[in-house]
């Protein structure tokens, strides 16, 4: 029973950010912002919704490892699951923007200070209010960056406040109300096989939340719109550190082990230092692709052991 709903509850969950994503997005081609921004702003929150949902719930409920493994396991799948999908079946990827001079600092700085927050095992309310002033931040130099490329032919339908803003609203809640279902039953299901928290929060919860990434990244990629789906996996990865920990933060301060879950750190810090490694050589390709799906593999085979 529980696994039905586990996956009733993931559905709802993913569904609901469905609803958040198109509405976002709508709305901001209404208002003439660019397709990069979009994906690094709006589509980028609305994806990350799910592990927001997610993690505050865990917190509230105590439960620190699902909340944090969920943000640790969605950084891995973003990067080398979705990119590594996204740039193994995409033909033709020439993004105009310089992605790697422009924003690898946003794939370094919230990595750096998630490690530098877990050295005393605890990250606590003040440590939260840091990461969502980093999320602040992110959001002024987007949106005041020369380089973004803002200018992009409005949308010419008609544009009634009426409709998004009901569907955003039915969006959060089925989000948030999946959220709790899905951390309730994968509890259970932890304690049926006798894994821990952490296991069922890195792979499970972060795989399903982490599905919305990938949707958003290959309808982007159908498009031709490779600036959408990269900006979607980078400004999903600053939501996940700075918004998702930050809230689920506050709720509760967040215990974090090093030692016990050192594996899956490296494995995040590779995935990261790949992406950036990518970026710098315009690696959007297939060579790419396998480089990411090697160290998604390594992570897989770990969480399955």
């Amino acid at each position: 029973m529980d696994f039905i709903i586990f996956i009733v509850a993931m559905s709802a969950l993913i569904y609901g950010a469905d609803f958040v994503i198109k509405e976002s997005e709508r709305i901001a081609l209404h208002f003439n912002i660019s397709h990069f921004v979009i994906g690094a702003t709006l589509v980028a929150f609305g994806t990350s919704l799910p592990e927001m949902a997610a993690s505050m719930v865990a917190a509230s409920q105590d439960k620190s490892d699902m909340a944090v493994a969920n943000v640790v396991g969605s950084v891995i799948f973003n990067i080398t699951l979705v990119l590594g999908v996204v740039f193994f079946i995409s033909k033709k990827m020439y993004p105009k923007r310089d992605l790697f001079l422009l924003d690898s600092a946003w794939i370094i700085v919230p990595l750096v200070l998630f490690f530098l927050m877990v050295q005393d095992g605890v990250i606590g309310r003040v440590d939260g209010v840091l990461y969502l002033l980093l999320m602040v931040s992110y959001l002024v130099f987007l949106f005041n960056d020369p380089k973004a490329d803002l200018g992009v032919e409005p949308t010419k339908e008609k544009f009634s406040w009426t409709k998004p803003i009901l569907l955003l609203i039915v969006g959060f809640i089925l989000t948030i109300g999946g959220a709790n279902f899905v951390v309730e039953s994968g509890t259970e299901i932890a304690r049926t096989f006798g894994v821990s928290e952490w296991i069922i929060g890195i792979f499970l919860i972060s795989l399903g939340t982490s599905l919305p990434e990938l949707v958003v990244s290959l309808v982007a990629i159908k498009k031709g719109n490779a600036e959408m789906s990269i900006g979607n996996i980078i400004g999903s990865n600053v939501a996940n550190f700075s918004m998702v920990l930050g809230a689920a933060s506050l709720v509760n301060p967040l215990t974090v082990d090093l030692v016990a879950t050192k594996y899956d750190m490296l494995i995040m810090i590779a995935a990261s230092v790949a992406l950036l490694f990518i970026l710098a050589n315009r690696l959007y390709n297939k060579a790419g692709a396998i480089f990411l799906l090697i160290i998604l593999a390594l992570f897989i085979q770990n969480a399955l052991v």
